[in-house]
């Protein structure tokens, strides 16, 4: 039972900290660690018959776990959104797009501090003006 609320707490440490621990790589690995020791944990549980600590130990690895998933955009970015998320016309040219998401993604990389979400949504935009540039 104790190490099911540590798990919690650290669970609300990696979700709720003042910077989210899954925009660089260590903070991955120690997500993914705490992941599999949380379902563990649930298993030494269940098999010595503590129910309780078993559900919020598997309720906690399922949680930590919904951290690694990046958030991710709409898959059906129009051209007229994309272009609007990069600040250029629909018909700006290849070298204007990669302009426009290099300015742009050095603000909101993650490695830089950034989001996530806006990075993927960056890529997604530049992704759907270039499509029909090919």
């Amino acid at each position: 039972m104790i190490l099911a609320v540590v798990t919690l707490a650290v669970a609300g440490f990696v979700a709720f900290g003042p910077r989210s621990m899954t925009g660089w790589a260590r903070g991955r690995v120690l997500i993914s660690t705490l992941a599999a020791a949380a379902a563990a944990g649930a298993i030494y549980d269940a098999l010595r018959g503590s129910w309780l600590g078993a559900t919020i130990l598997l309720a906690s690895a399922l949680w930590i776990g919904t951290e690694l998933k990046p958030s991710s955009p709409t898959n059906g970015m129009s051209r007229a959104e994309a272009a609007a998320t990069l600040g250029v016309a629909e018909t700006a040219s290849r070298g204007e797009i990669d302009a426009a998401f290099r300015r742009l993604i050095q603000r909101v990389h993650p490695d830089r501090g950034g989001a996530p979400g806006l990075a993927a949504q960056l890529n997604a935009a530049r992704a759907t003006l270039l499509r029909a540039k090919r």
